[in-house]
């Protein structure tokens, strides 16, 4: 049975509503369009109906915002770059052309179950959380105006670590390591990989280097000394870099891998590597002047 589609994207973009009038023309030929929906973070997804496949359109942080917004349907999300990178969306409109009827049609699609983390914020002294949130990439716990150096405090699975002093730290699923986390100086983790990364932003010490954890652990962040000014955006813990909480003094974030997943459908015609080669120009050799 041809596949039901849902399209998620920006009704206000004219050059999106171009893009996705294209890729709808695609699905008609091959599959059935099961509507529309806008791709607000915060829009409900109640009433979506029966459906098989959601295409989202759009960048990769658009992508993000619709990965946590969809986790619970476990409908599996196909990624149109419609922005500048395009990291995680693995299609374009061409590719979208050419594999419309193995994705649209009845075939067997090829997804990625990708891991996601659960970040919970404690006031001091508390056992219920003020803030519950998904991230499919990171959970940051960024400095803030004025910008003073952060004291944060580290424990692992209950054992206590370090006190990092810096601009704040990332912890990041293997997805996430080629954002935040790689521009961090963290490693880039390879698809699949049960773990999660924990680098420190602008550490106040060398010795201070980049771990690699089991996703089944439980990372505990405790806000030492932080920066308060709340109105102009003080130390604030980050998902994703779009859904943001303030932390106080004696504040625990609490990070662990979460059992949900979301599935991506995969482009075949490129993997891994390939993407991080192109897109992220790993390993490229210097230009000289003039070539």
């Amino acid at each position: 049975m041809p596949r039901r589609v849902l399209f998620a994207f920006n009704p206000d973009d004219a050059e999106t509503k171009e893009a996705a009038a294209k890729v709808r023309a695609v699905v008609e030929r091959h599959g059935t369009c099961a509507g529309e929906t806008p791709s607000r973070s915060d829009a409900s997804v109640e009433g979506i109906g029966e459906v098989d496949l959601i295409v989202v359109l759009g960048g990769d942080g658009t992508l993000l915002s619709q990965a946590r917004r969809f986790a619970d349907l476990d409908i599996p999300l196909l990624g149109v770059n419609l922005g500048r990178l395009g990291f995680m969306a693995e299609f374009d409109l061409d590719a979208v052309e050419r594999h419309g009827e193995t994705l649209f049609g009845d075939g067997p699609l090829t997804t990625d179950a990708l891991g996601m983390l659960r970040a919970r914020v404690f006031g001091e002294g508390e056992s219920t959380p003020r803030f519950d949130g998904l991230g499919l990439n990171e959970a940051a716990v960024t400095a803030g105006y004025p910008f003073r150096m952060v004291e944060l405090g580290l424990r692992i699975n209950g054992e206590t670590g370090p006190v990092l002093g810096g601009d704040g730290l990332v912890v990041s699923t293997p997805t996430g390591s080629t954002a935040y986390n790689v521009s961090a100086g963290g490693p880039i983790v390879a698809p699949g990989v049960g773990a999660l990364t924990i680098t420190p932003i602008a550490a106040h010490t060398l010795s201070f280097r980049p771990i690699v954890v089991p996703s089944s652990s439980t990372i505990e962040i405790i806000a030492r000394r932080v920066n308060n000014d709340l109105e102009r955006g003080g130390t604030t813990l980050v998902l994703d870099g779009q859904v943001q909480t303030p932390l106080h003094h004696g504040d625990r974030v609490e990070i662990a891998g979460d059992a949900q997943h979301v599935r991506f459908v995969q482009n075949t015609e490129v993997g891994f590597w390939e993407t991080v080669i192109q897109k992220l120009h790993w390993g490229a050799q210097p230009r000289m002047r003039g070539s």
